[in-house]
């Protein structure tokens, strides 16, 4: 059964890294599924979420492809912002139907006229700084890493091409993985025995997931896949909910 876990896992990442995300959402419906205990699931998907993020962070910033300038004021406040949502562990009920609303809404940008303009705006600091908190806060609470939810606002409110989006995503999920997993823990919640595993195979998913993304996607296959994504994890953890 670790074995078969490990197998949706790395094609959850593969799919989730060729558009620019770590895989939070489906790593925790895999592992639902698979019956892990709820207080582990949190902080377990963080930590694949570190693994597969930090590959394509490193892949990325070896290809000069992330607009570091853009993500400073989303990335540093976000940090401290996950830590604290890391620190409270939601009731079962109210985690699961709170995070797959969440993701269905940031489903529903990615199909909206704006996310098709091509006519891109540049956001201010203060604003970047604002959707940094509220994706770091929901990143922690969640367990999902944040890319999810600042990938859709970048797009939908013609901030990023999709194609950017993708690339600004991996690092930002990185840092709130990381400061999310530590406020999990620091609140008693535990990683799976079989982490070692199922880390080994999200980390192969994201080496061949941003190989395929970066040569292969066009902007508009990356933007349907992401809200495909989004509209089956939402659906997914309202269904568990």
């Amino acid at each position: 059964m670790n074995v078969l876990v490990g197998f949706f896992l790395l094609a959850v990442a593969l799919v989730y890294a060729s558009v620019g995300q770590a895989g939070g959402t489906a790593f925790l419906a895999v592992m639902a599924v698979a019956g892990m205990p709820a207080a582990e699931l949190r902080p377990t998907a963080l930590a694949l979420n570190v693994v597969a993020a930090s590959y394509a962070t490193w892949r990325l910033h070896a290809d000069r492809a992330i607009d570091w300038p853009m993500l400073r004021p989303m990335a540093l406040p976000a940090l401290p912002a996950a830590f604290v949502g890391g620190l409270v562990a939601l009731p079962s009920e109210v985690y699961y139907a709170g995070t797959g609303l969440l993701l269905l809404l940031a489903a529903a940008l990615m199909i909206t006229p704006l996310a098709q303009r091509s006519d891109l705006k540049k956001p201010t600091a203060p604003v970047l700084a604002l959707l940094g908190i509220a994706a770091g806060l929901l990143s922690g609470l969640t367990g999902v890493g944040g890319g999810v939810f600042i990938a859709p606002a970048l797009i939908g409110l013609a901030w990023a091409s999709p194609r950017q989006a993708a690339t600004l995503s991996p690092p930002f999920i990185l840092g709130n993985s990381l400061t999310g997993l530590a406020g999990a823990l620091a609140a008693g919640q535990t990683m799976a025995a079989d982490l070692p595993l199922y880390a080994g195979t999200a980390l192969v998913g994201a080496a061949l997931g941003t190989m395929l993304g970066r040569r292969f996607l066009s902007e508009r296959t990356t933007r349907f896949i992401l809200g495909g994504i989004l509209l089956a994890s939402g659906l997914r953890l309202l269904t568990r909910g």
